[in-house]
């Protein structure tokens, strides 16, 4: 009975950290769609990573040294990608944390932009995705942009 009891116990931690592991995989998944379809200029594979009206910031600084907050338009970002070729917008990110309550997920991403081969840009993103019926969607991406990449 006591090897029963630690069987079970063991397929079920088992069973949880699975579950667990495919829940943070998935919101992955999300997100590497979204760069997978900047990098391939495949703004199909684009849409199917975001909601139907998605908010896009960037935290900004202007010549005074002030920190804004720039809004992007989904539309505007959409055609942008369908005007690249191969291989031009190629985004590399790495994912630093993920926290993920029910159908809410956040995903903490440092990056490093490349455009036609050279080096852009680096940052930070910030997504909030949500779980829909058709699984996790970016509901929300705001990032940081900066020339020096030394943390």
């Amino acid at each position: 009975m006591k090897r029963f009891a630690i069987l079970l116990t063991v397929a079920i931690a088992t069973t949880c950290s699975a579950q667990a592991q495919t829940t943070e995989d998935s919101v992955k998944a999300t997100i590497n769609r979204l760069f997978e379809g900047m990098k391939n200029a495949d703004t199909t594979l684009l849409i199917s990573a975001f909601t139907e009206d998605p908010i896009m910031q960037t935290i900004a600084t202007n010549k005074k040294k002030q920190v804004y907050i720039k809004s992007d338009k989904y539309k505007d970002f959409k055609k942008f990608i369908s005007q690249q070729k191969v291989g031009e917008a190629d985004e590399r990110v790495e994912f630093e944390s993920i926290r993920i309550d029910g159908p809410l997920a956040m995903v903490w991403a440092p990056y490093q932009f490349y455009y036609k081969g050279k080096f852009r840009h680096c940052g930070v993103n910030s997504f909030q995705l949500v779980r829909l019926e058709d699984g996790w969607k970016i509901q929300y991406l705001i990032d940081t942009r900066r020339k020096n990449c030394d943390k």
